[in-house]
């Protein structure tokens, strides 16, 4: 009587990837992107704590001189309009905007990525960075409310600046400044990959000279505009500054050198 041995080739299902398959590209710019682990998940929220820090020192500063104790008006106030953290955490997405592509670029185009993969991936891990940052400035300040004020009365993440309070305009604002940071950051290394350091220089120039236009412009009209203010237009602006962003990176690498 025969037997039937089993066969020595494993079996694969119908949705199993096929030999060879390739991650999409997307991906594994992303994979690529979160290489630095620390610098990309940790430091932002490293750079927030030394901003809060700051503030905590600087309302310190403030009891020592008026003797008012915590929980006092003067206190709060000095701590909800001394938001540090925010230009400090923006300062510090510019510079990681930068490393994304400056750095990153010639790396991925060396591992066989598509300049329009790595431009798009690239976006993509920006959106992502900038979510995580508004999901854990949400959480902190979380903490703050259950906590009262850091068990001192000291509202840090309260100011006008971070939505004064309310949990959606703080997400939506540490989220768009965020894109705008990583945003810029990243277009002015594109740029400096395309045409050098003179290239660069001069759309800081060129952004200075239409910053400082529209300034020109708007100063006439300051107090018309201020009584009309609404706060989506910031959010728009933003918006639109990231697109514009996005845009100079998508063309600047279609024809940056590898440096």
């Amino acid at each position: 009587m025969s037997t039937v041995l089993p066969s020595s080739t494993p079996r694969t299902s119908g949705t199993s990837p096929a030999p060879g398959a390739r991650p999409s590209p997307v991906l594994a710019v992303l994979r690529l992107q979160s290489v630095k682990r620390f610098e990309t998940w940790a430091t932002p929220l490293v750079v927030l704590l030394l901003g809060l820090v700051f503030t905590v020192l600087l309302v310190l500063v403030v009891w020592r001189a008026t003797g008012e104790g915590p929980g006092s008006t003067t206190l709060a106030d000095v701590s909800r309009g001394t938001q540090v953290a925010l230009p400090w955490l923006a300062g510090y997405l510019v510079y990681n905007g930068v490393q994304s592509v400056g750095t990153t670029f010639p790396l991925a185009l060396s591992l066989g990525t598509t300049r329009r993969a790595f431009a798009l991936g690239t976006l993509v891990h920006h959106g992502r960075v900038a979510a995580w940052v508004a999901v854990a400035v949400l959480a902190l300040r979380g903490l703050e409310v259950l906590t009262g004020g850091w068990f001192a009365g000291l509202p840090l993440l309260a100011g006008t600046a971070l939505g004064g309070g309310d949990p959606v305009r703080l997400v939506v604002t540490v989220l768009l400044v965020s894109l705008v940071a990583m945003s810029v950051g990243g277009a002015f290394a594109a740029i400096w990959l395309r045409g050098g350091a003179r290239a660069a220089g001069a759309a800081g120039v060129v952004l200075g000279l239409l910053v400082g236009a529209a300034a020109l412009l708007l100063v006439p009209a300051l107090a018309d505009l201020a009584g009309a203010f609404r706060v989506w237009w910031l959010a728009v602006a933003a918006l639109v500054v990231v697109a514009v962003g996005a845009a100079v990176q998508v063309v600047a690498l279609r024809g940056a050198s590898v440096r």
